[in-house]
């Protein structure tokens, strides 16, 4: 098997990836928030539950649901599953006591209506972290989980120290740390509506300079219409807490680099609305076909 530290072409011998997860022993804890969730979740479990590495854990953080979401998780009856449910102050509060109570020796957040891509996703996450503090992947954006209707492929690429000031960063769902890292980090900001986990994820990179791999291919599916896609508001809310972000954490200027290229790099992403888009972007900008990435 060969993980991408770095830059260059990422490599992925697949029937590895069991056996050298075989010999791992790191507990990964999942954190999932969910609140009337009661559509998706059941999906989100499933697809847990079917991961073939064995050390694993599932913390459901429940924001005091309505409808049938707790019951459903209850139904499972699983031991690998353990279910908070409490009143808190948005979804990076209830990150923030996902990190606070899982047992793991590695910990990443898988959305309530998310789904790891296929059964392995846990096992190249388990044996990129037996050698790095951080693993992340890419994502594909899809419709709906049964047909896979993919619209938006965020290719996951390898990080080099100054990527976020470029409009870098890696997809949420799929970064995945260790235990020592995460208790160096602290928790999320909630200062940042939107874009609390674009400064985690900063910090851990550029300010405390983790080790990361980039594993080549998907790893969760994302369904599209979370907390920072969706409108134009949105998207400039969140462009703009990520623009605090870099300037408290990174010393970057009223506006950036980043501030333009984050939402180009999108664009060149996407699968098929913006392809002639992409096309003439991709004379000003390199763009890595053989890895994967989430937006925002």
């Amino acid at each position: 098997m060969f993980l991408n530290h770095g830059s260059g072409p990422a490599l992925y011998n697949t029937p590895s990836v069991e056996a050298e997860a075989q010999r791992s022993d790191m507990k990964i804890s999942v954190v999932t928030i969910s609140l009337n969730s009661q559509a998706t979740i059941a999906g989100t479990i499933h697809s847990f539950l079917s991961q073939t590495y064995p050390h694993k854990e599932l913390v459901v953080i429940d924001g005091a649901s309505t409808d049938r979401t707790l019951d459903i998780v209850k139904g499972f009856q699983s031991p690998l599953i353990r279910l908070v449910s409490e009143r808190d102050q948005g979804i990076f509060d209830a990150m923030n006591k996902g990190l606070s109570i899982y047992r793991g020796d590695a910990i990443g957040f898988l959305n309530s209506n998310d789904r790891f891509h296929d059964a392995l996703s846990l096992a190249q996450i388990a044996a990129a972290l037996g050698e790095t503090d951080v693993a992340h992947g890419g994502v594909w954006m899809v419709r709906d989980h049964e047909s896979k209707h993919l619209v938006r492929n965020w290719k996951g690429t390898p990080f080099k120290r100054g990527k976020f000031r470029l409009g870098w960063m890696p997809p949420h769902p799929t970064f995945y740390m260790r235990r020592s890292l995460a208790e160096e980090i602290g928790k999320f900001d909630v200062r940042y509506e939107i874009a609390a986990d674009y400064d985690y994820m900063l910090r851990a990179l550029e300010i405390h300079a983790a080790s990361s791999t980039c594993i080549p291919g998907p790893l969760v599916d994302f369904l599209v219409g979370g907390q920072s896609s969706g409108s134009l508001r949105k998207v400039l809310k969140g462009n703009l807490e990520c623009l605090q972000s870099r300037r408290e954490r990174l010393g970057a200027p009223l506006i950036d680099a980043a501030f333009f290229l984050k939402p180009s790099l999108k664009m060149l992403q996407q699968h098929s609305a913006f392809g002639s888009a992409r096309n003439f972007l991709a004379r000003f900008l390199p763009v890595d076909d053989n890895s994967r990435t989430r937006s925002r």
